[in-house]
């Protein structure tokens, strides 16, 4: 508990000087008093977890209902006993993709082609990822000694109906593992 001076304490003070300022003061503090029986911790934690859900709608809609395309494109390269590629495709999207084609070409730096994969599949649905064995590559009988290129193509028809292609080349061989992920144009509605 607490030791408030008493209101005699404090008129003997003259910190108001006249009657109106002092009962102007005792209002406010009798409000201040009220709402503050009035707000409650759980309240408090009531408003705020009102907020956070609201919040987390917000983010729900984004990510779930607005239409937008999110694609991206995985590439994996390891030296074992020789080099070994694996890919994978992301739809992170709120709309599936469709007409989707994928290729990985292994070449020497001069362009010439040692192995490929590729994949063509109709529909990639929203928020799920396309791997498999079609997209594993062992290529057996190169050194490893040698810098090589990984040439990545993709094409899909968005959520919108256009068709998208995309591509990148990446040089390895010089560590024994490397990662790589290509990321599309992203397209967001209602910025079509």
């Amino acid at each position: 508990m607490t030791n408030a001076p008493s209101e005699d304490q404090l008129r003997q003070n003259d910190e108001f000087e006249d009657d109106e300022a002092w009962e102007a003061a005792q209002e406010a503090a009798k409000l201040l008093q009220s709402i503050g029986e009035e707000i409650t911790p759980f309240r408090v934690g009531l408003a705020a977890s009102v907020v956070f859900l609201f919040f987390g709608l917000l983010f729900s809609g984004y990510y779930y209902v607005l239409p937008r395309d999110a694609v991206s494109l995985e590439t994996q390269y390891m030296q074992r006993s020789g080099h070994l590629l694996m890919s994978q495709l992301n739809n992170d999207g709120s709309r599936a993709i469709t007409d989707v084609s994928i290729e990985v070409n292994f070449e020497t730096m001069d362009g010439q082609l040692i192995d490929s994969m590729s994949i063509e599949v109709d529909e990639v649905a929203a928020h799920s990822s396309l791997a498999g064995d079609e997209l594993e590559m062992l290529i057996l009988g190169y050194t490893v000694w040698e810098d090589y290129t990984i040439d990545i193509t993709y094409s899909y028809r968005d959520y919108t109906g256009d068709y998208r292609t995309g591509g990148q080349s990446h040089v390895v061989g010089e560590w024994s593992s490397e990662y790589f992920l290509d990321k599309a144009d992203r397209r967001y509605w209602p910025l079509d």
